[in-house]
């Protein structure tokens, strides 16, 4: 999932890679505290995270991030929907 990129028909796994993919690109600028090797492997972390970027990151990455809390939000609240 690119940056811009829309998000309506992405899967988890092109969450968490953009995730990942953010993580990296900010590791030095925002999240210089965490382990080098750290990625978020839960959506509670993913979420964590995505916080600690926008509290530290340019308005560009804060949307972005911004974008992936919203797409994750939705996507941890699927499995709770009940039929």
């Amino acid at each position: 999932m690119a940056a811009g990129a829309s998000t309506t028909n992405a899967s988890p796994r092109d969450l968490e890679r953009a995730v990942d993919a953010l993580v990296d690109e900010c590791r030095v600028e925002c999240l210089w505290y965490l382990r080098p090797d750290y990625y978020p492997r839960t959506d509670l972390e993913r979420l964590q995270v995505l916080d600690a970027i926008q509290e530290r990151s340019g308005r560009d990455v804060f949307r972005r991030a911004g974008t992936l809390k919203t797409w994750l939000s939705r996507h941890s609240s699927d499995g709770s929907v009940s039929s």
